[in-house]
C-alpha cells in the first residue's frame, strides 16, 4: 500500500505536482478534490502543521493562497466563495504528516444549506441557532 509519508509526498514538488509557487510554498491540484479547482498550498519546508511555520512561511502561503484565489476567479465565475482550512494532527483528520492549507472554491447551490462552514468538520455542529 502507498504510504504518502514515507517518503513524503510534499516533500517533492515535482511529484505532487506544482501549479504556482514563490519561494517558501508551492501550489498544487488536491488529489482527491472537494470541487472543482481546490488546491493545496504547501510549504516548501517540512513541518508537521500550521503551527510548526516560521512567520515567513506562514507570509507566503497567505500570498499564494490569495494569488491562487484570483487565477480561480478568472477561470470560473460561478466561484462564489471559499473555505480555507488546515488539520493539524491526526486528530483532526490530517492524513499527510506535512503541512497544507486547502483553498476550496465554493458555488451557490452546492450544498443544500452551506451554514457553518468549516464546523461541518463536526457535523453536528455544522448548523446553528445565532444567540439573541
Amino acid at each position: 500500500m502507498f504510504d504518502p509519508n514515507n517518503p513524503c509526498l510534499f516533500c517533492n514538488s515535482r511529484q505532487s505536482g506544482s501549479a504556482a509557487e514563490n519561494e517558501l510554498a508551492y501550489a498544487s491540484y488536491d488529489t482527491y478534490p472537494v470541487s472543482e479547482f481546490h488546491y493545496l498550498i504547501i510549504p516548501k519546508r517540512h513541518v508537521k502543521d500550521y503551527f510548526d511555520l516560521s512567520d515567513e512561511e506562514v507570509i507566503a502561503c497567505n500570498n499564494l493562497t490569495k494569488q491562487i484565489k484570483e487565477e480561480i476567479l478568472l477561470k470560473d465565475p460561478t466561484v462564489k466563495g471559499f473555505n480555507i482550512g488546515t488539520n493539524a494532527g491526526k486528530v483532526s483528520g490530517q492524513s499527510i504528516l506535512h503541512c497544507h492549507i486547502h483553498l476550496i472554491p465554493r458555488r451557490e447551490g452546492d450544498v443544500a444549506n452551506p451554514q457553518g462552514g468549516v464546523r461541518s468538520v463536526i457535523p453536528l455542529k455544522q448548523h446553528y441557532k445565532r444567540k439573541v
